[in-house]
């Protein structure tokens, strides 16, 4: 009767265990997209400010406004040269 006990305490423990490792694996997936949204975003940001600042002097220049940050900021490099493109374009 004790040997039963001790078993179902241990494989209690590990069931715990295992549904802990499995909430804190779907929980991660979640804070990965969310760094790397924030990467994105510090990268598009000094992109522009480096757009803004090399481009003055060859007379390229993105405004800053919410669409070209959110633009910038969600796509990271490749969003700021959609907006160089489409700048060229328009």
């Amino acid at each position: 009767m004790i040997m039963g006990f001790e078993l179902s305490i241990i494989l209690a423990y590990a069931f715990g265990l295992i549904l802990l490792y499995i909430l804190g694996w779907i929980l991660l997936i979640p804070i990965r997209l969310i760094i790397k949204l924030i990467w994105n975003g510090v990268i598009g940001g000094i992109m522009l400010f480096l757009v803004n600042l090399v481009g003055s002097v060859l007379g390229i220049a993105i405004v800053i406004n919410p669409i070209t940050a959110l633009v910038a900021g969600f796509l990271g490099v490749p969003g700021v040269v959609l907006l160089l493109v489409l700048q060229y374009i328009l």
